[in-house]
This record gives structure tokens, sequence and C-alpha cells, in this order.
């Protein structure tokens, strides 16, 4: 998982705009006290600020920090998200580039062994803190926004021929010609709320040819992505090394295009889940795009939260599960609010 965030010029004036000149987002929706975060806080949220990954040895990474301080923001717990906020700084932040470590195990002796960020949890905290600072009027939650974004784009945008793509990580996704890419990693309602506090020419090309290579990225008979890509002067590929199926992180793929009411793009998922459940046969937790082998288990209570969205449902209850699950199910429910 990696991730990235940088720095940014100029002050936020509270009042109406947000650094750069450019007009501040509309204020957040009033909060929804209780609800997913509450659930979820309660189960994965430890005393010291950090969200802790059940399902995975009981391990934190930069994506649930993520996750957890949007709950809490959407939530208007601002007690619970200086708690992450204040864990996450001082265990994941790297000393060289405003960006995080992608994971915390507390079980090692070197709980950060590996400094590689992970840039869906580098979005995920600067977007929460971009939300925070509009929904407590805090100037300096939004200068830390800004610094993480700018490193974002200093770090993690790379040009491949005439595209603009976001890396998943400073490193190991790189080679001569050729990037390797998570599409779950663009997280569209993130990108949209950077394009409205930095402008088009931060954000613009990375948005528009972001979705364009989601456009080509279908694969197989049901026209599914994949959890990783490859793309070079031939195109977009499933990603060679890694199985190359529409799963764990692939799912999040339309979570994130339902949020960022980019609904067209949701098409072929809409089409392969309408098809099992019309089918009346369980919806799998992944499928091989190339083979068309399924895995021997459905999808989990979140994974179908993300299925209601995506249809047009209300997204059901998920707080039983694991936390990805329970991540998943608390997350539809706040795209659908």
């Amino acid at each position: 998982m990696p991730q990235d965030r940088r720095s940014f010029i100029g002050g936020l004036v509270l009042a109406g705009l947000l650094p750069g000149g450019c007009a501040a987002a509309s204020p957040p929706p009033p909060p929804r006290v209780g609800g997913p975060w509450a659930a979820f806080s309660a189960r994965f949220l430890s005393p010291d600020g950090r969200i802790v990954d059940t399902g995975n040895g009981g391990i934190s990474h930069s994506e649930g920090q993520g996750y957890g301080m949007l709950l809490a923001e959407a939530a208007g717990d601002r007690a619970g998200f200086d708690r992450m906020w204040t864990w996450t700084s001082h265990a994941l932040s790297r000393t060289d580039v405003r960006l995080f470590s992608w994971r915390f195990d507390p079980a090692a002796a070197n709980p950060v062994a590996d400094p590689n960020d992970a840039s869906d949890g580098d979005i995920l905290i600067a977007w929460a803190l971009l939300r925070a600072s509009l929904r407590w009027k805090v100037a300096e939650y939004g200068l830390q926004s800004a610094a993480i974004r700018g490193a974002i784009r200093k770090h993690l945008i790379r040009q491949i021929g005439t595209r603009t793509v976001l890396l998943p990580g400073i490193q190991g996704f790189e080679t001569p010609g050729l990037l390797t890419l998570n599409p779950s990693y663009y997280i569209w309602p993130a990108l949209d709320a950077f394009l409205a506090a930095d402008g088009a020419g931060a954000w613009g090309a990375v948005l528009s040819d972001g979705e364009r290579i989601l456009a080509e990225a279908r694969f197989g008979t049901h026209k599914l992505i994949t959890d990783w890509i490859e793309i070079d002067s031939a195109g977009v590929r499933p990603a060679r090394g890694k199985a190359p199926q529409f799963g764990f992180d692939a799912v999040r793929v339309p979570l994130y295009l339902a949020w960022g009411k980019r609904r067209a793009a949701l098409a072929p998922f809409r089409d392969f889940w309408s098809d099992c459940l019309t089918r009346h046969v369980p919806i799998p937790a992944w499928i091989d795009v190339v083979s068309g082998a399924q895995a021997p288990y459905a999808l989990s209570d979140g994974g179908m939260a993300v299925v209601d969205i995506t249809l047009g449902r209300r997204p059901r209850s998920a707080r039983g599960g694991d936390y990805f699950s329970t991540a998943l199910g608390a997350l539809a429910a706040l795209a659908a609010a």
C-alpha cells in the first residue's frame, strides 16, 4: 500500500479561500453522530489512536488511519480525530518527505521496518484533514493537508507517454518505460476535493488520465479491472507477477466511483454483480479475469455494501466482520449519505 502527500504555499483563508487562491470547497454536511463511526471505533480504535487491522495480525497502516479519520470527521468526533492524527503523525510520518510509512507492526522489534508509503493512505489522510479544516475551522489541519497534497504531486505523480498517473508509492513501482499501478488508490471524491482546493493545474491531468486508464483497464469476459495493472507505450494490462484478480483491492474501485458520482463507469461492476444476483448465486470474493476461476467463498458483508451502492441501493450494515469488511461497510454508508 503506497502513499504520499506534501507541501503547499500560502495561507488558508478560512473565510472563503484555500491556498493558491482557489475557492474553498462547500462546507461539510452536518455531523452524523454515532452511526458507522460509533460501531467502527468501538471495535478497532485503540486508546492511543491506532486503528487495528484485526484480520491482519493486529497491524495498523496508513489506509486504516485515513479511513478512521474520515469517519470521525463525518461523525463530528473531534477528540477521536485528533487522537488518530496525533498517533499517525508521530508513528508513521517519514523523516525525509511529508509522506507516511504504510505499515506499523506493534509486535516487531522495529514496528515501521518498511519506510515506503502507500498513496491511498496519504490521499485519505490529506482528504480527512482538508474536511476537518472546513468542519472545525482549524487552519493547521488545512496546512497539513496542503503539505501532504504537495508531496503527492512532487513524489507520486509520473508521466508515461502522454498520460499523467498516480504511483502506488515512492519505491517499487517503476522500471524503464513501465509503471505498475493500483486502480483502487484513485480515490475519486478525494481527488475532486484536491482539484477544488488547488486547481486544475495541480490535479486536472491526474483525474482525466486516471479516468481514461480506468476505461481501458477492462479485462476478461466480464470486463472487470484487476487489483494491479501495468501501463507502458503498448497500453494497459493486468500486472505481471500478480494474480489477475478483481479482488480485495479492486472492490474499492466501484466504491470510490459511486462516491465520486462517476456512475457511468460503474457499468461493468453493476453488470457482473447483477448477473450473479439474477442467477441466485453468491457473489464471489474474487474472480480471475484470465481463467474465470472464482473464490470458493462469498464476498464479505462490507463488500456486499459496496455492491448495494453500486446497484443504487441503500448499503447494508456490515458491523460484525473483520477490520476490512467493517471499513467497507462504514465507507459505503458515508458515501451514500
